[in-house]
């Protein structure tokens, strides 16, 4: 098992959560995030906003299905044709194991 942490744009969650849910995703997390990426921010005149409003976005899926969600959260969050600073980034880390609560059985 995979965990799938994507930090995306928030006026992009409901296109993402849509296609996920179309490509057979439906479990995920949504946290509100804030942050900077390689840009240091964004300087509006003097002001430099580095604490920029996104989504996260968590997904824990099976290794076969890894480049399947990778793709579809690439292809639903990128702005644009080519894409923008800011669009977001994917992090994938391995999941040792899962267990539901109200059943208490293992995996997912």
């Amino acid at each position: 098992m995979i965990l799938i942490r994507a930090i995306i744009r928030p006026e992009k969650v409901g296109n993402v959560l849509s296609e996920l849910l179309d490509a057979g995703f439906p479990a995920i997390t949504k946290l509100d995030v804030y942050g900077r990426g390689k840009q240091r921010g964004v300087k509006v005149g003097e002001i430099v906003y580095d604490e920029i409003p996104k989504e996260m976005l968590l997904l824990v899926c099976d290794d076969i299905d890894k480049d399947d969600a990778v793709k579809v959260i690439l292809e639903a969050a990128r702005t644009g044709k080519e894409g923008n600073f800011g669009d977001g980034r994917i992090f994938i880390s391995p999941v040792e194991a899962a267990w539901t609560i109200s059943t208490g059985l293992a995996g997912l």
